[in-house]
């Protein structure tokens, strides 16, 4: 039996340029404009994930507009309640997913059925039958059901309504979808009416999922290690751990040796290694703390030499770069960490702090490099105050 070939030698540099390649991190406009543009740019990336901090635009707006610099938030509204070509579901968190992807989920959502007892154990038969029956009539926020006695709380980020509850427990099975979006504020509605479906798509097999999760793992990251690929999700890593194997002895995958992963596996297609290529020094990018490229710290601080820190949840006194830092990548380099608020009120953007970090951003540099990111503060303060 032949041996394997050794691993491909990998330079974080050339790492990271596969990265933002499949990021598309390296054009300025990769995906063109309006709401054709999002659903391209969150079919492309997998997912886009969804949260509620607003201390500036929240993250699911932000991480379109660093992929599609006219990004109006009436294209995400377009896309989810019009042409219907994202949904919301959980992937590592709640997130944007393609709905051409919504059969992968399926059978997540059947688990959940089957498992009500961890996380809807106060759900009742009666708060279920109350919804559906409510939500059969049209589709329906939580605004809209008024007369809930409230409860205790189960845990901290739980809601007081029993209503709410049920609407999350049909969400998480299935049985609904979110059809619209407000701000944070959601309208539920059933999955198969949002749709237009006679009949609900075939779940995906165990071995589908697989090769979905591998796939789009290879798109949107380039460059893949079994965390990345199931980032969060260990029971998935055996089964994408065959399949990686059985592309690698058909040659459809290369096994890399990326400097400074000590023995962490990573793999790439061989077009991918071949197709790396210079990031032009003059894009910039104000990144999301939520980003694809951020959010997996232990990856981005291997590939990029930053360790990012989300400090929202951190004393004021041990904060090293600020509330919500929001890392800075020029060219092919992340070269600083910038603090920022917006003032609605006043309409301005709010510079907290600003921390240079990485080897990108030398002393002798940084005049050059600070005009630059000035530039893209302008463009990013229009788009925070914009609409």
């Amino acid at each position: 039996m032949p041996r394997p070939n050794p691993p491909h030698p990998l330079n974080p540099l050339d790492a990271r340029r596969i990265w933002l390649r499949a990021q598309r991190l390296d054009s300025a406009a990769p995906f063109g404009s309006g709401a054709s543009a999002v659903g391209d740019a969150v079919a492309h990336l997998g997912y886009v994930q969804i949260d509620t901090i607003n201390v500036i635009e929240r993250c699911h707006h932000h991480i379109l507009w660093s992929r599609i610099p006219d990004y109006r938030r009436a294209d995400l509204r377009q896309a989810q309640s019009v042409d219907k070509s994202v949904f919301e579901y959980w992937t590592h968190a709640l997130s944007y997913v393609p709905s051409r992807d919504l059969r992968y989920f399926i059978p997540l959502m059947r688990l959940h059925r089957r498992e009500r007892e961890r996380w809807f154990t106060s759900v009742t038969p009666q708060d279920m039958r109350k919804v559906m029956r409510l939500i059969r009539q049209g589709p329906l926020t939580i605004r809209d059901i008024e007369d809930d006695v409230l409860t205790e709380k189960e845990h901290l980020w739980a809601s007081r309504k029993p209503s709410k509850r049920a609407l999350q427990f049909a969400f998480y099975t299935g049985a609904l979808t979110i059809s619209e979006r407000n701000g944070m504020l959601k309208t539920y509605e059933l999955i198969n009416r949002h749709f237009g479906w006679e009949t609900p798509p075939k779940a995906a097999s165990t071995a589908e999922v697989a090769a979905y999760l591998l796939d789009r793992s290879l798109r949107s990251q380039g460059l893949v290690s079994l965390d990345s690929i199931c980032h969060l999700d260990a029971p998935s890593k055996p089964g994408v751990r065959r399949l990686i194997e059985a592309r690698v002895r058909r040659g459809e995958l290369v096994s890399v040796a990326l400097e400074g992963a000590a023995k962490q596996e990573h793999w790439v297609s061989p077009a991918a290694l071949e197709e790396r290529t210079e990031v032009a020094p003059t894009l910039v990018h104000i990144l999301s703390p939520f980003d694809p490229l951020i959010i997996q710290r232990k990856r981005t601080h291997l590939v990029f030499d930053y360790e990012h820190r989300f400090e929202a949840y951190v004393p004021k006194d041990k904060r090293k770069f600020g509330y919500f830092a929001l890392p800075v990548l020029v060219g092919d380099d992340i070269v600083a960490a910038i603090d920022l608020k917006t003032d609605r009120q006043n309409r301005k953007l709010l510079l907290q702090k600003w921390s240079w970090v990485g080897t990108g951003a030398k002393r002798g540099a940084r005049s050059e490099l600070k005009s630059r990111i000035e530039e893209a503060l302008d463009r990013f303060e229009r788009f925070q105050l914009g609409e």
